[in-house]
């Protein structure tokens, strides 16, 4: 088993926006739902040039990846990690959090903050985040919690 995480490229991202889509859908969203996402979904060749993107390949085959951007010099924001649905529950998410973490601890940065799909927020937990507040989203009355993990 070959496991290895690079930079991505902008080449890469109809693979990572089939690996977002994949994962939300894992959990059991509608179809509706889905579509009504699919933009904020799709991860562009622009986003990729301008954004931090690690994917982790297994056996050379993209199997998940995160992504984040800088705030400012004490902050780092995770905008996505996704992990293709057959390989959930496998360690890789963890992986990929240990990295995000590590290469940011090596950067002196302050704090890595998210906005959690709820179905993921004891994963987070499970690294030392804490839930700070909570943001609305598109859907009515459906919040996202805002989690903030001090380095």
């Amino acid at each position: 088993m070959m496991l290895k995480i690079l930079k991505a490229n902008p080449e890469d991202n109809q693979i990572l926006t089939e690996i977002t889509k994949k994962s939300k859908a894992h959990w059991g969203y509608s179809d509706e739902q889905m579509e009504k996402w699919s933009k904020d979904l799709t991860v562009s060749k622009d986003y990729i040039k301008k954004s931090e993107i690690y994917k982790l390949s297994l056996n050379s085959k993209i199997i998940a990846y995160y992504s984040y951007c800088i705030i400012d010099q004490n902050t780092v924001k995770l905008d996505n990690l996704f992990v293709v649905p057959e390989e959930i529950g496998k360690g890789y998410g963890k992986i990929l959090m240990n990295d995000l973490i590590n290469k940011n601890k090596k950067e002196k940065t302050a704090k890595i903050i998210l906005e959690a799909d709820p179905n993921a927020e004891k994963f987070y937990e499970s690294f030392g985040f804490v839930k700070i507040s909570q943001v609305e989203t598109s859907i009515k009355n459906r919040f996202l919690p805002v989690m903030e993990l001090e380095l």
